[in-house]
């Protein structure tokens, strides 16, 4: 049985630091971090921050057990989706090559939990393999944590596909639009650095400080590492409702007021971004549709616009009154991985990525997330990300947008550079 104390938070940024260093110490953690998006659609659920250090169990075997898992502990479980999942869900496969080495899923107790729910700190605690002098104890040497930052070594990417490359498959993929197979594909191309010796956690702060986001993780599997800003919710589930939020649609931002306004209104007019989103929202819809209510699938808001450190992004929600026959994980089954990073059918797409990609994604368009004791959950969309093999000393990103055929293969690959600009100042870093 998990209990929670309340805790005392003088400087929270200082403490959030030590507990991201503090992941240095143990196999399995994940960090996610609303980033004070509170009050915001954005915000996930009352839990503004959590933080699961260590581990008292763990699955990464068959999804098809994680339900018997979760209810045999009636416990918080943290961890993530990969891509490849949907190879479990749909007649898929996946051959391309996979330098970081996930699991398809992974999902672990945590021994210790960190929250900020309803602007409040708490730690909680398994009573039957701790007590409150050991979670005091955890905490006492989190606060002990030293956060020296390395020094960032230079960082040579090299982009996994060329710029004639990448024109070359727009056009390819337009030829499938334009006979049918599919009306929308999400294209996405890797950037990688190889032999490099690097802190994940100082990434991590570098590219929360440069970029926060509502959706922002930090994931510590072994000696692999994901380093997340994410803008997106790929689903949320509290009681029978649940909401997903997908993002389609992009446009720069400007230190100069009146051409960031303007970029503000071509999002708003512009035909193909709009037409963009409402296929992926009716894609959306669809799949909530197989666990809902008839009748109970709605879109709260179409296209709606918001803005980001780098970017305004066009971003829809949905939602769904689940119907109780399904359970947390049937919502899953049914909507993973989420269509803002596949298109449209979506197992055509999906057969069209796996053509026409070379790097195969991996945790890249999976998901990290947090599901209750009650089987409420919140998982994100891992975009704006890196990922890094310490013991291979392999960094790669990817980064993506959708192609239909009004795209113009040139301004896709400016909106993929667009997307990776916060990475590549983080990297301090250029092809």
């Amino acid at each position: 049985m998990r209990r929670f104390i309340q805790i005392k938070v003088d400087d929270e940024n200082q403490f959030r630091q030590q507990l991201l260093y503090y992941l240095q110490n143990v196999g399995a953690g994940v960090v996610m971090d609303g980033n004070d998006y509170t009050g915001s659609k954005f915000q996930s659920s009352t839990v503004e921050f959590i933080a699961g250090v260590d581990k008292l169990d763990e699955i990464n075997e068959d999804f098809n057990s994680i339900e018997k898992f979760h209810d045999g502990h009636k416990d918080w479980m943290l961890g993530f989706l990969t891509y490849d999942l949907k190879n479990e869900f749909e007649k898929l496969e996946s051959h391309h090559a996979d330098e970081i080495g996930l699991p398809l899923f992974y999902f672990f107790i945590p021994r210790f939990l960190i929250l900020k729910k309803d602007g409040v700190w708490q730690a909680g605690f398994d009573d039957d393999s701790d007590s409150e002098n050991d979670v005091r104890t955890f905490l006492k040497l989190v606060r002990m944590e030293d956060m020296e930052e390395e020094d960032m070594p230079e960082v040579k990417l090299i982009s996994r596909v060329t710029h004639a490359e990448y024109v070359d498959v727009v056009r390819q993929i337009q030829h499938h639009i334009n006979v049918g197979d599919v009306y929308e594909m999400n294209y996405c191309i890797e950037f990688y650095a190889q032999k490099l010796q690097v802190s994940p956690i100082q990434l991590y702060e570098k590219l929360n400080e440069v970029s926060p986001a509502p959706f922002s993780a930090f994931l510590k599997y072994h000696d692999k590492s994901l380093i997340c800003a994410s803008p997106e919710r790929y689903l949320k589930k509290e009681g029978r409702r649940l909401i997903s939020q997908p993002i389609k649609g992009t446009s720069p931002r400007d230190p100069n007021p009146f051409i960031d306004k303007a970029n503000i209104e071509y999002l708003k007019t512009s035909e193909k971004e709009r037409s963009e989103n409402v296929m992926i929202t009716d894609l959306v819809r669809n799949d909530l549709s197989r666990v809902a209510h008839k009748g109970k699938v709605k879109v709260e808001e179409l296209c709606g616009i918001y803005s980001f450190p780098q970017v305004h992004q066009m971003i829809s929600t949905i939602s769904a009154e689940m119907d109780e026959k399904y359970s947390w994980a049937d919502a899953i089954r049914a909507t993973f991985p989420m269509g803002s990073m596949t298109g449209a059918p979506k197992v055509s797409a999906m057969k069209l990525i796996e053509k026409y990609e070379v790097t195969r994604r991996g945790l890249y368009s999976g998901s990290v997330g947090y599901v209750t004791p009650e089987g409420d959950f919140d998982f994100n969309v891992v975009i704006r990300s890196m990922l890094y093999n310490q013991k291979k000393g392999y960094l790669s990103f990817m980064v993506g947008s959708a192609i239909t055929a009004l795209a113009e293969a040139e301004k896709e690959y400016e909106e993929c550079l667009l997307k990776a600009s916060a990475i590549m100042k983080v990297l301090n870093a250029g092809e």
